[in-house]
């Protein structure tokens, strides 16, 4: 699939966003954060801020980005829609938690109910974004059980080295979560190989024997192309990248989105506040550059099975 530079903006971005919001509002909860005013405005100010940038984002790939509303109608079938909706929805409770943390102080009562209801809606907007590829049976790449704990990981892995960044800049004390982000990249680094490592080794599964609906004892092959020039199916959905090249960029994407960030933040734990903001922001763009890589790779290496169509023996 050609990888479009909206799509990429709005899973990373509104990904990180979430991730942020779930970790800030467990962690409150959870009295592993102080309920500081200018703390809670600027991390609730920027998960906000990527979840806003993103979601916007993703209307650019529609051909009428105006009608954009209308796909809030069908969430019955649409997992699309249901993601809008859920995105919608995400807002009320975080952004009444953040409420309570900015204004008054407080993340106890009310407010505790809040940020672990909109704790579980940045989750849940996040399965629903990754159900929207899961969920095609035409790109086997992505009607993967894996696909929904990737986009998870990540996000939350993402959001961790935000936050992460976030208390170094105010000044709290090198620990809790630098652990806590850490084990979140090796979660995700260690569900993101199992998924390449199945998509490169599973059998594939149509034929273009499947595709026209003859028998699979019978062998078919192209008499002629279907079209004499480039057309839309093959831009968006033909989109080949080279074996080597995708190689390559899988080692950056395991470099940058996780061993690099990683490593930053055991030597921030061993240098003890000494280099935390330097070491924690290098972890930051690292993890950044890294995911879009790994969101790079995702649309690249899916092939549609519209392929077989346009001399692909296997799809």
């Amino acid at each position: 699939m050609h990888p479009a530079y909206s799509v990429i903006l709005f899973t990373t971005a509104s990904g990180a966003g979430y991730g942020l919001i779930f970790w800030l509002s467990l962690l409150g909860v959870g009295g592993f954060l102080p309920i500081e005013r200018w703390f809670g405005f600027t991390a609730f100010g920027l998960a906000f801020g990527l979840i806003t940038i993103g979601l916007l984002s993703s209307t650019f790939h529609l051909g009428h980005p105006e009608r954009a509303w209308r796909a809030f109608s069908q969430w019955r079938s649409s997992w699309l829609s249901r993601e809008g909706v859920a995105a919608v929805i995400a807002y009320v409770p975080s952004g009444l938690a953040a409420i309570g943390w900015v204004f008054y102080e407080d993340f106890s009562g009310i407010w505790s109910i809040m940020a672990v209801a909109g704790a579980v809606m940045a989750i849940v907007t996040i399965i629903c974004t990754a159900m929207i590829y899961a969920s095609l049976t035409t790109i086997r790449q992505w009607h993967n059980p894996l696909v929904v704990p990737v986009y998870a990981s990540l996000g939350l892995a993402s959001g961790a080295v935000l936050l992460t960044l976030l208390g170094s800049v105010f000044g709290y004390p090198v620990g809790t979560l630098e652990i806590i982000t850490i084990v979140a990249l090796t979660i995700a680094l260690a569900i993101k190989l199992a998924y390449w490592r199945r998509i490169e080794n599973e059998e594939k599964s149509w034929t273009i024997e499947q595709a026209t609906g003859l028998k699979a004892s019978t062998t078919v092959s192209q008499l002629d192309a279907p079209h004499t020039m480039d057309n839309f199916v093959l831009r968006e959905m033909g989109y080949k990248v080279a074996r080597k090249h995708g190689r390559k960029l899988k080692s950056y994407a395991v470099i940058l989105a996780f061993l690099a960030p990683m490593a930053l933040l055991a030597l921030d734990i061993a240098a003890n506040n000494q280099f935390s903001i330097f070491l924690s922001l290098l972890s930051v763009l690292s993890v950044t550059i890294g995911v879009v890589i790994e969101r790079w790779l995702f649309f690249a290496q899916a092939q549609h099975v519209v392929t077989l169509f346009y001399g692909a023996k296997q799809a």
